[in-house]
């Protein structure tokens, strides 16, 4: 583990470089190839909203797997993540058009712990709404 970010370099209220993630039909499927999960809420609209969803929704695991790389690409080492967790509070819904949807992450050092740790909150919308609930991480600055 050899984070980019130095714990004297932070303190409470730093924050994280926002991202923006597009999500579109294709990226669900691929998303479905690569996970194994070829649930239909994720990429046949029919079957979406005859099940009563407003139209395909992006996989929970996809949108926190976006979100955790916020905090990732922010300490340069993925291995520096020690503890991730969110809620899953309302599906990204995603039209069948070109843009498709976008999913919005911001973070910021919410407090400094001991061993060279921090928690870092994070804030996951898409369409203005957030989309997880909680979502917060532990890492371990250099």
């Amino acid at each position: 583990m050899t984070a980019k970010i130095s714990f004297d370099d932070v303190v409470v209220g730093t924050e994280l470089p926002t991202r923006s993630f597009p999500v579109t039909r294709e990226t669900l499927v691929r998303y479905a190839g690569a996970s194994g999960d070829f649930n239909p809420i994720h990429w046949n609209g029919r079957f979406a909203t005859d099940v009563g969803l407003p139209d395909v929704i992006a996989h929970g695991m996809f949108t926190m797997a976006e979100a955790a790389r916020v905090v990732t690409d922010w300490l340069g080492d993925p291995g520096a993540l020690v503890e991730f967790g969110v809620r899953f509070t309302k599906p990204v819904v995603v039209p069948d058009t070109v843009e498709g949807a976008t999913i919005e992450v911001t973070g910021k050092v919410a407090v400094l712990l001991d061993d060279r740790r921090a928690r870092v909150d994070l804030v996951v919308t898409a369409a203005g709404a957030k989309v997880l609930g909680v979502p917060r991480a532990v890492v371990q600055l250099a």
